[in-house]
């Protein structure tokens, strides 16, 4: 739609235009300058902006966008702007839907107390979460997935409780992860080597992964030379920061745990699933949490299950439990995965390896199986704060025996843009394979239209990015690329849930009410992208909780790139002026007299320890 602009807005000379482009271009050549400097501690990770900022901007795209005040309310023209305060330095690691204080009034069965509980509004901060004093930026990957900054994440509980277990090493002023682990003692690499003995890893039938119980995602961290992708989760718990330091490392890994609610990711979306020694009590519950294992799992896909109870007659003095307790525990893992129709497929040593039936014809008895209550087909993918139940999700339907419910996949990265079957098969409303096409040649078009913004953009410098908004998954499929992962987060308001076409994509992603805190430790984002996410929250909640959230999450000299209508970014701007953002509002690619435009940020480095004073 086009903006009703009055005579004057017509005569606007072209030399403003000019002076816009110049504007911006000086705003990253100052930025990379100031990194270069050593005021952004620490950036010299980065390609300087300077150097590499091109300034050869497509011909239409006009930068300090032009806009009369019609449909624009009046608010936003306010001279008063909102500073927002540092928080108190005690808050440098806060994640607030996991806090300790407040899980510890909850319930400890089915570990409901560690499970999101969200302040209530009255007790939200609205200050801004600074980073602990010598914070500095991370090392690019794959440097990162070996070391990381000890200033960062200044916790050494895992250096001393997991020593022999080679997690982790302290040394000086980095901490050395050296890829072991409690059941690969030997490093990562011959564990995986181990599972791509049974498992088809290396050929890209495989991609996407759920590792429960992670500690420090080391597995995660070393399938990405597989060109495999681990969601990799764990509890906030007595083991100080080890979703922090997996996401310092620049591995996906969210805070969450099997408890008494439904886990926040769509049926059929993971080709394996991973526990070593998560402590999951998997035969409890009446076996509900292999079902929920069941439900997210793809069919034809794997479970591996690494550690106790599997080989308990060679291992249970080590274990420190007796012969009758393991050989129980397994007797009931066994005895839920028949009732699953698993097919086991492999047991070595200390790991087991079943695999998901690919259709519901393969377990022509499970129908008739009095133990086996089904859950509603029509709910499988309604999670969010749901309860977990100790029911079996149907199969979709098939029409013959050789065929993989819910459609069969390609192997990565064909499968990547291949149409996926939820969307070739009509399982999406007004969906088409058209539609499909259509949005991934958008955004091809609009990660170009960044990358002459700034082309930091796909050289390293932004590893871990996340997509606010994510539809289809298209902006992470235009960025794919070994040197970073995208977060693809699919709100539980959203008018279509995408996020099982995203998973059949080889992508990763969670649902997610931005309402809500995120379920991540503090600056640990690169770059951050919300298309369309404020006119989709508008009237929903305060747009201040989510801009406070995004920098809570957002590393100094972090990016964020938002997309949206003209009058909502005006405001985003307005706010941005207390959160010590420094922002730029562009023209849509297309020109100035579409409605939509693009606001580019980036996060002021600072940090606490009396060190907190805005850089203006």
């Amino acid at each position: 739609m086009a903006l009703k602009g009055n005579l004057g807005d017509a005569r606007i000379p072209r030399f403003v235009s000019v002076i816009s482009v110049i504007g911006l271009c000086f705003f990253f050549y100052i930025l990379g300058a100031w990194q270069r400097s050593g005021s952004g501690k620490g950036d010299s990770i980065a390609l300087q902006v300077n150097e590499i900022t091109d300034c050869n901007l497509i011909p239409n795209l006009k930068f300090e966008t032009h806009h009369n005040r019609e449909n624009i309310p009046d608010d936003v023209y306010d001279s008063n702007i909102r500073m927002f305060k540092p928080c108190d330095d005690t808050y440098n690691d806060y994640t607030p839907c996991q806090d300790q204080r407040r899980a510890m009034t909850f319930p400890r069965e089915n570990m409901i107390y560690r499970e999101r509980h969200c302040p209530p509004d009255k007790e939200k901060l609205y200050c801004l979460i600074p980073a602990p004093e010598g914070w500095v930026n991370p090392f690019p990957w794959p440097k990162s997935r070996d070391l990381v900054p000890y200033a960062n994440a200044p916790y050494k509980s895992l250096t001393v409780e997991k020593a022999v277990q080679n997690w982790v090493q302290y040394e000086g002023n980095v901490f050395r992860f050296p890829g072991g682990g409690t059941q690969f003692p030997q490093g990562a690499d011959k564990y995986i080597d181990q599972l791509a003995s049974v498992i088809p890893i290396a050929n890209g039938t495989v991609r996407t992964v759920l590792d429960t119980g992670c500690g420090v995602a080391s597995l995660g961290a070393y399938l990405f030379k597989k060109n495999v992708i681990a969601m990799s989760l764990a509890p906030k718990d007595n083991h100080e920061a080890q979703v922090q330091f997996a996401l310092e490392r620049g591995v996906p890994a969210v805070i969450g745990v099997f408890g008494s609610i439904k886990l926040p990711y769509p049926s059929r979306a993971f080709d394996m699933a991973h526990c070593s020694r998560c402590l999951i009590p998997w035969g409890s519950n009446e076996g509900m949490y292999m079902m929920e294992v069941d439900r997210v799992l793809r069919p034809g896909g794997f479970w591996v299950l690494s550690g106790p109870p599997i080989n308990w007659k060679s291992n249970y003095l080590a274990w420190e439990r007796t012969k009758e307790d393991l050989e129980e525990e397994q007797r009931k893992i066994e005895e839920i995965a028949e009732l699953l129709c698993w097919e086991k497929f492999s047991e070595k040593g200390e790991i087991a390896v079943w695999r998901k039936r690919i259709n519901g014809d393969s377990c022509p008895g499970r129908q008739d199986e009095t133990r086996v209550k089904m859950c509603e087909s029509a709910r499988a993918d309604d999670v969010w704060y749901k309860k977990m139940e100790a029911c079996v999700t149907p199969y979709p339907e098939v029409s013959s025996p050789e065929e993989v419910s819910g459609g069969a996949l390609k192997t990565f990265p064909e499968r990547l843009t291949a149409v996926p079957p939820r969307i070739a098969s009509g399982s999406v409303p007004r969906i088409s394979v058209e539609s499909y096409h259509q949005d991934n040649n958008l955004w091809k078009k609009r990660i170009k239209a960044y990358k002459s913004v700034n082309q930091l953009l796909d050289t390293g410098r932004y590893r871990n990015i996340m997509d606010m908004n994510a539809g289809f998954g298209s902006f992470a499929a235009a960025l794919e690329s070994s040197k970073l992962w995208v977060m693809n987060v699919v709100p539980t308001i959203a008018e279509k849930s995408m996020l099982g076409v995203i998973y059949e994509r080889g992508l990763i992603g969670i649902y997610h009410d931005w309402c809500e805190a995120f379920s991540t430790y503090p600056r640990t984002y690169d770059l951050i992208h919300a298309n369309g996410v404020f006119s989709l929250y508008r009237n929903r909640c305060k747009m201040e909780d989510i801009l406070l959230e995004m920098d809570r999450i957002l590393r100094p000299e972090g990016a964020v790139i938002f997309r949206d209508r003209v009058d909502i970014l005006v405001k985003i701007k307005k706010i941005a002026g207390g959160m010590r953002w420094d922002v730029k509002l562009a023209d849509h690619e297309d020109g100035p007299h579409v409605r939509e435009k693009v606001l580019y940020v980036v996060k002021n480095y600072w940090v606490g320890g009396g060190n907190n004073t805005a850089e203006d």
